[in-house]
């Protein structure tokens, strides 16, 4: 069947026309589509509005707040959902401590609110409206126990009320808020006029590219010699995301349905989130020892260079692995020790060495885990498993 695939991302914008790919950097300067028309308006031609496929990451996801009753599981379970569902979290805080929280400063795109079990007493009062009034949020979701509904629809307009996400035997029961997040992560997209614009061009969907990316996972292996368990590693212009088989997850009470899953780091990009990734790296007991490891020097943190790209998204690398490893706790922790087999693709593809990559494979392994061996390393060159995404959404629909 004739078709074109269409990836827009925030640094690049990559096509597929009938396994044909190729990447183009995109032009700042000119609104996306445009920049598209400049540079592919001869293979734009070759198609329907009905052959045209589009991702897209170029937004750099959104950013939520989560408020719960306990780390273990309400804050646990919401902030593992949020992740999964391609959101990215600005602030977790726990009820009791709500009095001392500062509102963040930036616009949050949702608040998700999570209580107890059902069955139990109201957990919430005057002190969560208080601190919400500080909040300038775009969206307000509650996810708790029944007993609170009442208050707070009252008390905060336009809050939308689901099921309840810790069961009764303290279960995750993710699929009614991960399907609220997700469509709210959709809906951003296509409400950015740039990425509205295209439907000029498909009448198909327009999907988030980590969601597409995710979805090539069952399927990888028609691509590369993978083994499950296995991580797929994005580091792009905006965002760093992470895909991976939920056998890696060392918590096992928030499993979720899937065999993979994703978590979406937005400060840790390349380009449009570069002073974020460097305050990151920064910030980290081990990066200094990195750099040296590397044969650089701190300074080219500072430097616009290609060595100092080159050496930023190997930082990336190893702090998204730092990020989920037992070294650190505030996101899902996976066991990667055990871990076959790592997927690298996205810009790093293009710019990277294999022994470059070899390098932080090692210095991690052996420094933050103590492991002298590497799972096998595969680094997607063409960049094609978005491709596989969309085609594995095209036949499903």
């Amino acid at each position: 069947m004739n078709k074109l695939q269409i990836d827009i991302g925030s640094t690049y914008f990559k096509t597929n026309a009938n396994g044909e790919i190729n990447q183009h950097f995109r032009n700042f300067d000119v609104a996306i589509y445009d920049d598209l028309h400049n540079k592919c308006a001869d293979l734009l031609a070759n198609y329907s509005k009905e052959e045209v496929h589009i991702c897209s990451s170029a937004n750099g996801g959104l950013s939520t707040l989560i408020i719960g009753i306990t780390s273990l599981f309400s804050l646990k379970y919401a902030t593992n959902i949020a992740f999964n569902s391609g959101i990215n979290i600005i602030d977790t805080i726990l009820y009791s401590t709500i009095d001392k929280a500062v509102a963040p400063k930036e616009v949050i795109d949702v608040v998700i609110v999570v209580g107890g079990i059902d069955g139990v007493e109201s957990k919430f009062d005057e002190k969560l409206i208080n601190y919400l009034k500080n909040v300038n949020y775009q969206n307000i979701v509650y996810v708790g126990n029944k007993a609170d509904t009442v208050f707070l629809k009252k008390q905060l307009k336009n809050l939308v009320v689901l099921p309840n996400i810790i069961g009764d035997k303290l279960q995750v029961q993710e699929e009614e808020l991960k399907e609220y997040l997700t469509n709210l992560y959709q809906s951003d997209i296509e409400g950015k006029e740039e990425i509205k614009k295209l439907y000029e061009i498909t009448s198909n969907q327009i999907y988030s590219t980590p969601y597409i990316v995710n979805n090539a996972l069952p399927k990888l292996g028609t691509l590369f010699d993978v083994a499950d368990p296995f991580l797929v590693i994005d580091v792009g212009g905006a965002t760093t995301d992470i895909h991976y088989s939920t056998d890696l997850v060392e918590n096992k009470n928030i499993m979720t349905s899937s065999g993979y899953d994703r978590l979406v780091f937005k400060k840790l990009g390349v380009f449009k989130s570069r002073e974020s990734l460097v305050f990151g790296a920064k910030n980290n007991e081990f990066v200094y020892e990195l750099l040296d490891y590397l044969g650089v020097n701190e300074h080219i943190l500072d430097e616009h260079s290609e060595q100092a790209t080159t050496t930023l998204m190997q930082l990336a690398i190893f702090l998204v692995l730092y990020q989920v490893s037992k070294s650190h706790n505030d996101y899902v922790t996976l066991k990667l020790e055990i871990l076959n087999s790592i997927v690298l693709t996205g810009g790093i593809s293009k710019v990277l060495t294999d022994e470059e990559i070899d390098k932080i494979m090692r210095f991690f392994y052996k420094k933050i885990l103590n492991f002298t061996q590497t799972p096998n390393v595969i680094t997607d060159r063409n960049y094609e498993i978005w491709t596989l995404g969309i085609e594995e959404i095209h036949h499903a629909n």
